[in-house]
């Protein structure tokens, strides 16, 4: 049994059995999954690290298989399988987009490959337009400076650095001479670079496009063939200039690097726009954990999968557990969307801090009472067994659903009063037992409203003195 496998045994018996809406679970949860994010993987056979990248890549080309194999015949030659990964460090502020490729890049360093960075020194003064539809102002040697070394501050929650290997490319691209560059271009078509969607408009639209931007992803290429990687992961908006590497190593009489694209996460406003600084829907990597945690929340439900998949190292067992119980009414959406929060704020932040930023905010915004809930139905009849009652109120279609909602400790008996609430969770076995029998054995003595509560329904209990 791998590291990882026993990582996730601990966590799916949290997830299948646990109340993830009490602390001490939540607290358990992250600690064990943000653990896991400094996992060694080297004891992953080549099949189970291929698989584990291609499970969070929104392209990988030309195949998983392809994959395995690279990484076989790299360690048949005695060398390390290498990973590119290239920046053109255009921006001080880093948010939690930018992360998301550097959870594969974690996941090839633990698995023991070695992670180099191209620092595009060069290819910055050109400006990638991958997704502008302007022309972007080129940087000094100072900016560039500057803005890596912030990028590496805010990133390194989510990256091991020290570990990786840094390269500027301004060290070979200042080396190469025209006669190179012309034998290089005079076999790649201009429709390649053409290909892109952000140049087509712009050349409709009258604007210009200049050389240096159609030449970027050839520049971009050189990078590939200086390193000989085996290996280039990116966002899918640099998908294009990733092929046109490909091209280039294999112009170049090199075995063509592999290709991982990793999905650009939506922003945090729900309006299906990139997570970008210029729309105000991101979440920065230097904010406090009470903003992150917040932000999280704000996001619409159907961005929690995504964002799962996206910034955790949750598998996609773990994935479909949950989503099972909140489909089976055993786990509210809000409680799932609470735990995303601490997940993420506990990369960059740590677990205790999430915590507190959990804490805070359900202090802020979740003390809503069940008093305060219209129309909930009411049970007069507390002298039948709890299946019955259930069934009753049309929570549950059958006695074993009622067990399967009890065995995920989904099925509670709820007192409310001045004081706050208290919440008993009634077991699968007892189920079967009068719910006066409960009511009386559980909550006797004390005052305030009592409800029952199976999954996410309510109903009110109505007592008589």
């Amino acid at each position: 049994m791998t590291r990882l496998s026993q990582s996730v045994d601990r966590a799916t018996a949290l997830l299948n059995g646990a109340d993830l809406a009490a602390d001490a679970t939540v607290r358990e949860l992250l600690t064990e999954t943000t653990q896991r994010r400094s996992l060694d993987l080297s004891d992953l056979a080549p099949a189970e690290q291929a698989a584990l990248i291609a499970a969070r890549s929104q392209e990988l080309q030309p195949s998983t298989e392809a994959l395995a194999e690279r990484i076989i015949t790299a360690d048949k030659k005695g060398r390390r399988f290498i990973a590119k990964f290239g920046i053109d460090p255009t921006g001080a502020e880093v948010h939690l987009g930018h992360s998301v490729p550097m959870l594969i890049l974690s996941r090839f360093q633990r698995m023991g490959h070695q992670v180099v960075f191209i620092v595009g020194d060069m290819t910055a003064k050109i400006g990638d337009p991958s997704g502008r539809s302007d022309d972007r102002p080129a940087l000094t040697d100072e900016d560039i400076a500057r803005n890596l070394t912030t990028y590496r501050q805010q990133v390194t929650p989510f990256f091991d650095f020290d570990r990786a290997q840094f390269r500027h490319n301004g060290d070979w691209l200042r080396q190469i001479t025209l006669p190179k560059i012309i034998e290089i271009i005079s076999q790649i078509p201009v429709s390649m670079p053409l290909q892109r969607e952000d140049f087509r408009k712009r050349l409709d639209a009258g604007q210009g496009l200049s050389l240096a931007e159609l030449m970027y992803s050839v520049v971009m290429a050189l990078d590939s063939v200086e390193t000989n990687c085996d290996l280039e992961v990116g966002g899918i908006d640099q998908f294009l200039n990733m092929q046109m590497c490909r091209k280039v190593m294999d112009v170049c009489g090199q075995t063509p690097e592999l290709v991982v694209a990793t999905s650009l996460i939506e922003g945090t406003d729900g309006t299906g726009a990139k997570m970008s600084k210029s729309k105000g829907n991101y979440v920065p990597l230097t904010a406090p954990p009470g903003e992150i945690f917040g932000k999280i929340m704000s996001v619409p439900d159907r961005l929690v999968e995504p964002y799962f998949r996206a910034l955790s190292e949750w598998l996609d067992p773990e994935l479909a557990i949950t989503s099972e119980r909140v489909e089976a009414g055993t786990l509210h959406p809000m409680d799932l969307k609470k735990v995303l929060a601490g997940e993420v704020t506990a990369a960059i932040h740590g677990v205790d801090a999430a915590m507190k930023a959990r804490e805070e905010f359900v202090a802020r915004f979740s003390k809503r009472t069940f008093g305060e809930v219209e129309d909930l139905p009411t049970i007069p009849d507390l002298s039948q067994p709890v299946t019955e009652v259930v069934k009753a109120l049309g929570f549950a279609k059958s006695n074993g659903d009622v067990r399967r909602v009890a065995q995920q400790n989904g099925l509670r008996l709820v007192v409310e009063s001045e004081g706050g609430q208290e919440q008993v969770t009634l077991s699968a076995d007892e189920t079967r037992e009068p719910l006066a029998t409960l009511v009386k054995d559980k909550l006797d003595g004390q005052t305030g409203d009592y409800y029952l509560k199976v999954g996410r329904k309510l109903a009110r209990i109505t007592t008589t003195a």
